[in-house]
């Protein structure tokens, strides 16, 4: 299969680019700024933010291979701190990478699936629980489930299958390359922001690692009907997805409250 995925310099793109490629297929990988460079894989220099340089690198691909098989939007960042705190630069930022980065590319990739009647659209999201001190990151996530949806509904005829994808707490480079709000003020306002921060980043270091995730998209890009929507994690994290959409929702934001030390 051709498969284009975006933002592979580390974490779950670098995991499953290398993945997939080593299974014979061929990936086309976008990135800012690589310094390594997986065997077998071609890069495709693009940032999500310019729409010249997303045309560009779809179109790259189907000039040389004449399909996209499999799309996979993974390229994202995060900020972190009180919604209260965070600019509306970096609120903008964090939208236009995650969100729009991904509308940018599926703009591009959809028409190309629908004139070859087929395809498959792979969306890792985080937007089934808002999280504390990482709001505008739940935000964008939210985002992307709403338009997957919607997405899922319009292309359905065409042969193209939308599945996102729920990642839980993973140790990758994300956790160290989140811009995290950091000033007294904030501190002084929300006392417990520290606490809930290092909490958060822990059970993020301790997490599973990306080549587990990318075992998983191995799997669910070969089935002849893959599922609307995966949750890959561990079985607590599963289990609290489950709980929220079972306990009333003042009870469920309690338990939120305990668990993140708010």
């Amino acid at each position: 299969m051709v498969i284009l995925i975006t933002g592979i310099t580390s974490g779950f793109g670098k995991a499953m680019a290398e993945r997939l490629a080593s299974e014979g297929h061929k990936v086309y990988g976008t990135h800012r700024k690589a310094k390594e460079f997986i065997p077998g894989v071609t890069y495709i220099k693009a940032e999500s933010t310019v729409q010249e340089e997303v045309e560009a690198a779809v179109k790259q691909v189907v000039d040389a291979e004449g399909v996209i098989d499999v799309f996979i939007n993974n390229a994202g960042m995060g900020i972190g701190g009180p919604l209260e705190f965070c600019s509306i630069e970096d609120c903008q930022r964090q939208m236009d990478v995650n969100f729009m980065g991904m509308v940018r590319y599926i703009r591009e990739v959809v028409p190309v699936m629908r004139k070859q009647g087929h395809g498959h659209i792979i969306c890792s999201i985080g937007g089934l629980v808002g999280l504390p001190y990482q709001g505008m990151y739940s935000a964008s996530k939210f985002a992307i489930e709403g338009y997957c949806e919607a997405l899922r509904l319009e292309i359905r005829g065409f042969g193209i299958n939308v599945t996102t994808i729920e990642p839980g707490d993973f140790a990758t480079a994300f956790t160290a390359q989140r811009k995290s709000v950091d000033n007294p003020a904030v501190h002084e306002a929300y006392p417990g922001y520290a606490r809930s921060l290092a909490s958060i980043e822990h059970d993020e270091n301790s997490g599973l690692k990306p080549e587990f995730l990318a075992k998983k998209i191995s799997k669910i890009i070969r089935k002849k009907r893959p599922g609307y929507h995966y949750i890959i994690s561990t079985f607590l994290q599963k289990l609290s997805v489950f709980a929220r959409t079972i306990l009333p929702p003042r009870w469920f934001a309690w338990v939120m409250s305990v668990y993140y030390k708010l």
